[in-house]
């Protein structure tokens, strides 16, 4: 009895590290891109990601302020706080131009995704 319950609880065990290894490979698997968000501005202001495939984006903010990660294009809008980062996962996208802004620095913020 005691040697079928051993038993189990390694299947279990087993069962667990084999999911959490085949999410880290998944997630590993998207490309990543980064843009910054320095004196109200993003860099790169254009972005290239390839399309048809999901993508990682994490969005830095070297600014003391937060900002609003927005795009009408992309469905997504999120508050990266000053000093802070923030992770999203956008696609997979047909080929074509996205763009995207800051709503708190509207007149600065401004940039565009160009998927290919």
């Amino acid at each position: 009895m005691q040697a079928i319950r051993a038993h189990a609880v390694f299947a279990i065990v087993l069962f667990v590290v084999a999911a959490v290894s085949a999410a880290a490979v998944v997630h590993a698997e998207e490309p990543s891109f980064t843009l910054t968000i320095k004196d109200h501005h993003f860099m790169p202001s254009e972005l290239t990601v390839p399309a048809e495939q999901k993508v990682r984006l994490v969005i830095k903010n070297l600014d003391r302020t937060p900002e609003e990660f927005e795009s009408h294009d992309l469905n997504r809008e999120k508050i990266v706080p000053g000093g802070g980062e923030i992770t999203l996962y956008i696609g997979p996208l047909k080929a074509g131009t996205y763009t995207f802004f800051g709503e708190f620095h509207e007149a600065t913020a401004q940039g565009r995704m160009m998927v290919k």
